[in-house]
């Protein structure tokens, strides 16, 4: 259903002295707050996305609320990043109406993906059943090359190009309406349309979903937002095109600004309290050291800590940055006896004000806190 935003007395007039007034917005629901920000960023002029992780929340550990599901019950666009995220979301979504858009980002056309990666500091990454806390995979350190240029060509960057036509996936479940009970509310859905998310043709288990800190991903999700837009609301689709080129500038000069504020940081290794930054590192050439825990789900345990703070220690860290949504006295803990300095890094814009302007003040964030943290 398409909420008018305009008072009734004000929506009248306008029928009365503008015979060629816009026409309304479509209801759109974006699950977190980095995708939120590109998608308001195109529609405005047109219309606000509605936001389904608000606040310090985590898509890693999110439930979804009873509100949350009535959004999208009302939705006519849906975009989320794919259930390798956002995996409260997969079967809600799935028992949604065939009229309601959902859109996976994931799989965007021009998109570079990267697999988690495995061993030492990084440990492996258990996608089926989330890897126990404090197990180790192998006990040998697993030094982060620290040679990356900074680089916008995506295959100099050690990036492998994933191109992916967009597809449509017909569920064909007979349990829809046990679906829609697991999101807050039972209204008995068949199967429905999803744009570019088919289950039987890829896994998502392997590809590190932090997408959007490459700002190249973050042009190619911007692109099939207004495309995804334009499709379903072809009366604004000027408007749309229009602020995706304004957008597409923006990023332009914010990936400028930021690679000249870390150039001289390069060089200096950092541990992360979990390894969510792979994109942001390859794209800029920042040498991250390893990570705390393997998943925000799974603390880690003594043995785990213990290697941690002997790679910090080997390496001279210069840094160990924790997160806002998880448990900071385990920095505190790797760092003891050693010379690294603390600081937070947010990659999903938890402390971060919802809007257009996100996107851009995560990135710098990132790289404030980077540069302050490793140049002292």
């Amino acid at each position: 259903m398409t909420r008018y935003r305009l008072g009734l007395a004000a929506s009248t007039a306008l029928l009365f002295l503008s015979p060629t007034f816009a026409s309304a917005a479509p209801d759109v629901v974006v699950s977190i707050k980095p995708v939120h920000s590109l998608v308001a960023s195109i529609m405005k002029g047109v219309g606000e996305p509605s936001l389904i992780v608000e606040g310090a929340a985590s898509p890693h550990t999110y439930t979804l609320k009873p509100s949350n599901a009535r959004a999208l019950e009302n939705a006519d666009v849906v975009f989320w990043v794919g259930p390798g995220l956002e995996a409260f979301l997969d079967k809600p979504l799935e028992a949604l109406p065939k009229n309601a858009k959902v859109v996976e980002l994931e799989d965007a056309p021009g998109l570079t993906t990267l697999p988690f990666r495995e061993g030492g500091a990084f440990e492996g990454h258990d996608h089926g059943e989330h890897a126990e806390a404090g197990e180790d995979h192998d006990g040998h350190a697993h030094e982060q090359a620290g040679e990356h240029a900074h680089e916008h060509d995506a295959e100099e960057a050690g990036h492998s190009d994933h191109a992916k036509a967009e597809h449509t996936h017909d569920h064909g479940h007979d349990h829809a309406a046990e679906e829609a009970a697991a999101a807050g509310d039972n209204h008995g859905h068949e199967d429905r349309a999803h744009v570019g998310h088919d289950h039987d043709e890829h896994e998502h288990g392997g590809t590190d979903m932090h997408l959007w800190l490459d700002p190249s991903n973050a042009k190619a999700m911007a692109a099939e937002i207004a495309k995804s837009l334009s499709e379903a609301d072809p009366a604004n689709k000027a408007a749309y095109e229009a602020n995706l080129t304004t957008l597409n500038a923006e990023i332009n000069a914010l990936d400028t600004e930021i690679a000249a504020q870390l150039k001289p940081v390069l060089e200096k290794p950092f541990i992360v309290f979990h390894d969510a930054y792979q994109y942001f590192e390859k794209h800029y050439g920042v040498r991250v050291a390893g990570s705390v825990t393997v998943s925000p789900e799974s603390m880690p345990g003594a043995e785990r800590l213990s290697t941690i703070h002997a790679k910090i220690k080997e390496l001279g860290a210069a840094c160990v940055f924790a997160e806002p949504q998880f448990e900071p006295k385990l920095i505190g803990v790797v760092t003891e006896g050693t010379e690294a300095r603390s600081g937070v890094l947010d990659p999903e814009g938890g402390a971060l004000d919802a809007g257009p302007a996100l996107y851009g003040d995560l990135m710098r964030n990132l790289s404030t806190s980077m540069s302050t943290c490793l140049s002292q």
